[in-house]
């Protein structure tokens, strides 16, 4: 069953299931979030036989007291609509993202020193060093495949040095983390994302136990030699929370990239513009509004509470989108341009309040070397075919980008 809603400017009625990936690559997609933060910027997604219904949150103002207000709203029973709708999550109270506070907080502190802007910045030259020497060899030379051929690997390799992995793990975890959470087309089955999963779990319990014999640099490490509660961490604690690394760390710097380059192909006088910008740090934070893939997290509600005039029910399932809340007519002005000067820009694409994403300086980071070596390298952007997009109620973005740099 889906929900059927009024829709001005289109026809009388459209049916829209967010649950369906299909719906999420439908060309009237802005109008629609546009609609309903005008109608009802909160309101009930109806269930199926399949799986329950929820609050659909597409306004920044709510979404954000919702993100803020982790007392009220639980995570622990899954945070993106995969798991919210299956009723648990099986890394609740152990992963970071799926943990409350003041657990989720003591979890936090042991995770953040390799993570701290200042730790994120001393990987500035290898980013850049890497990044170099992949365009080196693709400006002038005719049709590649970005997403393959270079966002797919700088923030792979980067999570690998932070958490300790080695080169020869790094082919693997590219192709599984694309495979994790959404899928390039339509035919992938959900088996195969779950194996896509196992294996980046497989990965990372290997590399626990080897570095438990043979230490080595980076975050697995730190964790090993850490204690929880007044206790080591278990291989489990440790797994699930360089897992989220991964995914999270992965997937919003490299489809960043990717909606980004998109954009400029599409664009030329887009890609003059950046290619003036000062000020990268300002430019990068707009880049991300525009064009970070994650639609959507989600809470459970612990406790009857009024949002805006509507009741929401302890034991609901509560989304807050924020592919739409980033273009909240209310909170940015003339949201659907890119001004790279935007000031302030409080988007949500790395949520807020206490689970804001732990790695979102080093995702800034990703994105504003890439994107800055490529305006120093290339002149031009350009498509060269249609590229295929994620088939996803959770991420937004390309598999591929067939272009060419001149």
């Amino acid at each position: 069953m889906t929900t059927t809603f009024p829709s001005a400017g289109l026809d009388d009625t459209r049916s829209w299931d967010l649950t369906a990936p299909a719906t999420h690559m439908r060309a009237d997609t802005a109008e629609f979030w546009r609609d309903r933060r005008q109608r009802t910027p909160i309101f009930w997604h109806e269930g199926s036989s399949a799986h329950p219904g929820f609050w659909v949150v597409c306004a920044h103002d709510p979404a954000v007291r919702i993100y803020r207000d982790s007392k009220r709203f639980t995570s622990q029973r899954g945070n993106v609509l995969l798991t919210l709708l299956a009723g648990r999550d099986n890394a609740a109270g152990r992963m970071l993202a799926v943990t409350d506070p003041p657990r989720h907080d003591r979890l936090r502190r042991l995770m953040t020193p390799a993570l701290t802007r200042e730790a994120v910045y001393s990987l500035t030259t290898r980013i850049r060093e890497r990044t170099a020497r992949l365009l080196a060899g693709r400006v002038g030379s005719g049709e590649f495949d970005f997403a393959e051929e270079i966002a797919s690997r700088i923030p792979i390799w980067t999570i690998c040095d932070l958490l300790g992995i080695p080169d020869s793990e790094h082919d693997l975890l590219v192709s599984s983390t694309k495979q994790a959470l959404s899928s390039d087309d339509a035919e992938q089955s959900a088996v195969s994302a779950v194996a896509a999963r196992q294996e980046i779990l497989l990965c990372l319990l290997d590399q626990v136990q080897a570095q438990r014999q043979r230490p080595a640099e980076g975050l697995i490490a730190r964790l090993i030699g850490a204690e929880f509660e007044d206790a080591p961490l278990t291989d489990d604690q440790i797994v699930t929370n360089c897992y989220s690394i991964i995914l999270g760390g992965d997937e919003t710097s490299r489809l960043t990239m990717i909606n980004a380059v998109h954009a400029f192909a599409g664009d030329p006088a887009l890609w003059r513009r950046f290619g003036t910008v000062d000020d990268l740090g300002t430019a990068v934070e707009e880049i991300i509004r525009c064009f970070a893939p994650t639609m959507h997290f989600g809470r459970i509600a612990t406790a009857d509470v009024d949002i805006d005039d509507v009741r929401i029910t302890a034991g609901d399932i509560v989304t807050m989108w924020n592919t739409s809340a980033n273009r909240d007519e209310q909170r940015f002005a003339d949201p659907y341009t890119v001004h790279f000067d935007r000031r302030p820009n409080p988007h949500l694409a790395f949520g807020y309040g206490p689970h804001f994403c732990i790695g979102a300086p080093l995702a800034r980071l990703e994105i504003a070397v890439v994107l800055d070596e490529l305006r120093r390298t290339a002149q031009t952007v350009v498509s060269r075919g249609t590229p295929r997009p994620l088939y996803s109620n959770f991420l937004h973005g390309y598999a591929t980008l067939p272009v060419a740099f001149g």
